[in-house]
């Protein structure tokens, strides 16, 4: 059995770590501004996703951004009602 990496919780991120997710290539076909939302989304906690957006928009990406059944990361994250609230007020901030 192999083993894996153990879970670690609350651990500070670094620019360098966030700012990573900028560079997230989208599968074929995907938006590659939606993909980086998602793919950090699913990833990050708030605090950490409201730095990323700062930058985000800074660089004059798209959150308005849609895929591929032309849902905006703000209509996706809604369908997750556990893990909604942090993130649809940061989304919020940059609306």
């Amino acid at each position: 059995m192999a083993l894996s990496q153990p879970a670690t919780f609350n651990e500070e991120w670094s620019d360098e770590r966030v700012f990573a997710y900028l560079n997230q290539l989208p599968p074929e076909g995907v938006n590659a501004d939606f993909h980086v939302l998602y793919h950090a989304y699913k990833h990050m906690r708030p605090a950490d996703y409201e730095r990323l957006l700062t930058k985000f928009v800074a660089d004059g990406r798209d959150l308005n951004a849609t895929n591929l059944e032309g849902q905006r990361i703000h209509e996706v994250i809604a369908k997750f009602p556990r893990q909604k609230d942090g993130f649809l007020e940061v989304l919020a901030k940059f609306a």
